[in-house]
């Protein structure tokens, strides 16, 4: 068996180069507390690659055979399990919360790096290169824009507060003063046991909505008040 060197040579410079966009990534992941992150991204990188060279090899070994022959090929097919088989990846980083989805970025980073590793392993270096620029301008830089906007958050507010007080009329006089808030529902409990009854009322308004300048209000203009709290709540 011979060895040609240098296609092992442009191999191994293919494998290095997709490990190395997809670390590059997976550092800017790791850096922000992700659990996909550099190790996970240069795996995959270097998979998606070493497929991509698995499948267009597999056509080169059968490329003498005729129409005549039952061997079907199809250069993309291994490449494309492998777009296919990364969902499982980003599904394991997306967590959900109670008002908010978190890990989409991530899972979209490990499918643009499955996409570099991909690329590298057919040759497309320049493109590869280009896009792994990019997703890094766009992970470092675009995340400053979130400042400049207020998203719309979900929250219960929950006010307990002795039985004989009535607070639910002064609850919503003090929220009606901030244009930003709306009161969903407000559910109602009252213990016999300790004569104290409890509001959680939610709300939708945005996030830089002043609770500190909210709860003390409530505080201080609610009698008999014994307790103020609020919580993320579910997104309808």
């Amino acid at each position: 068996m011979i060895i040609n060197w240098d296609q092992i040579a442009i191999w191994s410079a293919k494998l290095l180069l997709a490990a190395v966009l997809g670390g590059t990534i997976g550092f800017e992941r790791e850096t922000h507390g992700q659990s996909a992150g550099f190790r996970t991204n240069t795996l995959v990188a270097l998979g998606a690659c070493l497929m991509m060279m698995l499948s267009l090899h597999m056509e080169e070994l059968y490329r003498h055979l005729d129409e005549e022959s039952v061997v079907r090929l199809d250069p993309g097919r291994i490449a494309s399990y492998a777009i296919a088989s990364i969902g499982f990846l980003g599904a394991g980083a997306i967590i959900k919360g109670k008002g908010t989805v978190r890990g989409l970025t991530t899972a979209a980073g490990l499918w643009m790096v499955t996409a570099i590793g991909l690329a590298v392993g057919a040759g497309y270096f320049l493109p590869a290169l280009f896009a792994a620029i990019i997703s890094l301008l766009i992970l470092y830089n675009l995340r400053f824009f979130k400042l400049f906007f207020s998203h719309d958050i979900y929250t219960i507010l929950c006010v307990t507060c002795r039985n004989s007080t009535k607070p639910l009329k002064t609850i919503r006089e003090i929220l009606a003063e901030y244009p930003t808030v709306e009161v969903r529902f407000v559910n109602y409990e009252q213990s016999i046991a300790t004569q104290m009854a409890s509001y959680r009322i939610r709300l939708y308004s945005k996030e830089d909505l002043p609770w500190g300048q909210i709860v003390g209000r409530l505080s201080t203009e609610i009698i008999g008040v014994e307790k103020i709290s609020w919580e993320e709540s579910d997104v309808p």
